[in-house]
């Protein structure tokens, strides 16, 4: 192990602003932990883009080193499940809130929360993946376990540009469901095609002003990683039976809905949390993302490489609505 290697620091200013930049840590500084990971992808989330800001509530203490995702090599364990060599993978748990995180070319985990690369996947895939993948991927496990089929009809993913609607959509695509996606990009029709999205439709459509509590049905399921007006209003047009899951909340925490989907229409809303999710959903789920739910084009459409220089820079951009797909940090 290196003495010393780089990371990104945010920390506090005397004004109450932050600063983001990177710095060179030893290992002694990193949190305890079973593990050390040489660091080889990270990825940028929503997340980290708040950890950035200084009221985004999601760093606890400063100095700190952000990133909820991490994939790499292991050079140090005192845990018997994992030996030097081993390529793993981090998501989600406290990595990047109360923990060190992955931008950083060192980190230092329990054991309980690594999980083993799966075969079939790289180091940089895991991480075209990371939280937003996992929380795709567990979305569309909760929508096929809730019964919906690709013959039930079509599935809805709003925010389809960002990170877990580009998976998501990309999954289902391969699953052979007929998806539609919303987005406010008219740019980026071009690039959802290419996921296999089937229709495109804007962010209007998903996300207007008025409309009643039971409209006209049109999905047999859906992912939402937006909340808000637009969970009420698909909630409002999913079909007898269907199922939304929902896992973000870029379009506001108030969802104006009634319970007339639920009572009168058997509409079931699925909470999806990646972060928590226990390790036997979470492992075998690792291994599907590996095999059926791939897309075929998994690194090359939906993510481009940036460098930990480059990562201010795309924090800010994924707080302004202005990514597309997936930012892999190399390390």
């Amino acid at each position: 192990m290196q003495e010393k290697f780089r990371a990104l620091v945010v920390d506090k200013t005397e004004s109450g602003d932050v600063s983001v930049k990177v710095k060179e840590l030893s290992i002694d500084q990193l949190p305890q932990g079973d593990v050390i990971i040489r660091a080889a992808y990270s990825s940028v989330n929503y997340k980290d883009g708040l950890a950035s800001t200084p009221n985004g509530n999601i760093v606890r203490t400063y100095p700190f080193v952000p990133g909820i995702d991490v994939a790499g090599t292991v050079v140090s364990s005192t845990d018997e499940r994992f030996k030097e060599g081993d390529q793993v993978l981090v998501t989600g748990f406290e990595l990047g809130v109360s923990h060190y995180g992955g931008f950083s070319e060192y980190v230092r985990v329990p054991a309980e929360w690594i999980v083993p690369l799966p075969s079939g996947l790289t180091l940089r895939e895991a991480m075209v993946y990371g939280t937003a993948g996992f929380t795709a991927a567990l979305s569309v496990q909760r929508l096929e376990e809730s019964g919906v089929t690709p013959d039930k009809g079509e599935v809805l993913v709003t925010g389809a540009t960002g990170g877990v609607g580009s998976l998501a959509a990309a999954m289902l695509a391969k699953k052979g469901y007929d998806v539609v996606a919303s987005t406010g990009k008219e740019s980026e029709h071009g690039y959802l095609r290419e996921l296999g999205v089937k229709e495109i439709i804007a962010r209007e459509d998903v996300a207007p002003e008025k409309f009643k509590p039971l409209g006209k049905t049109r999905w047999a399921g859906a992912v939402d990683p937006v909340g808000g007006n637009t969970l009420a209003y698909v909630l409002s047009t999913t079909q007898y039976g269907g199922s939304v899951a929902v896992s973000g909340l870029t379009g506001g925490t108030n969802v104006p809905t009634t319970v007339f989907p639920f009572i009168l229409r058997g509409v079931n809303l699925l909470g999806i949390d990646s972060v928590y999710c226990p390790m036997e959903v979470r492992l075998p789920l690792w291994k599907r993302m590996a095999d059926d739910l791939k897309p075929d084009r998994l690194e090359d459409t939906i993510a481009h490489e940036i460098t930990l220089d480059e990562l201010p820079q795309s924090l800010q951009r994924i707080l302004q609505g202005q990514m597309r797909g997936r930012a892999i940090v190399k390390l």
